[in-house]
């Protein structure tokens, strides 16, 4: 894996997220495709993940391999009223995530080939390794941008 390369797509792809969020209007969050998220939703959910991902990285790089990674219940947290994924403003959101990739972009560009390989237990996927973290959360809020696309389409 070519880590400059990375590194750069990573932050690419948070400059594309924050782009298209901030550019909703009042009326856009709250679309959605019959069955799924709004965009309100997406972007709060957003938030959370990117919470997670910033300790799960930096516990990857510092604790003993093998360590355990605790998932966490994503349509559950989605449901929890007092989470406020359908009513709150996203401004607070939108700041987590660019704090939080911004702040592992950091540690993204410091990552060495040894460092990929280091890796602990997922509760629900097994053997995470900091390739694998690298992988997904560059590719997660672009799924999810997708996901707003299609949401707010008219």
């Amino acid at each position: 894996m070519d880590l400059a390369a990375a590194a750069a797509d990573y932050e690419e792809a948070t400059r594309e997220l924050l782009a298209l969020a901030s550019a909703l209007d009042e009326h856009a969050l709250d679309r959605h495709v019959d069955g799924a998220w709004s965009a309100r939703q997406i972007i709060h959910h957003l938030a959370d993940a990117e919470s997670q991902s910033y300790a799960r990285l930096r516990r990857l790089l510092a604790e003993p391999a093998g360590s355990i990674i605790q998932g966490y219940d994503e349509a559950a947290w989605a449901e929890c009223e007092t989470l406020g994924y359908r009513e709150l403003p996203i401004e607070h959101s939108l700041a987590v995530i660019r704090a939080v990739r911004d702040a592992s972009a950091d540690i993204v560009r410091r990552l060495t080939p040894d460092d990929l390989e280091r890796y602990a237990l997922h509760s629900e996927a097994g053997h995470y390794s900091v390739a694998t973290w690298l992988k997904t959360y560059t590719s997660h809020p672009r799924d999810h941008a997708a996901q707003i696309a299609e949401a707010i389409r008219p």
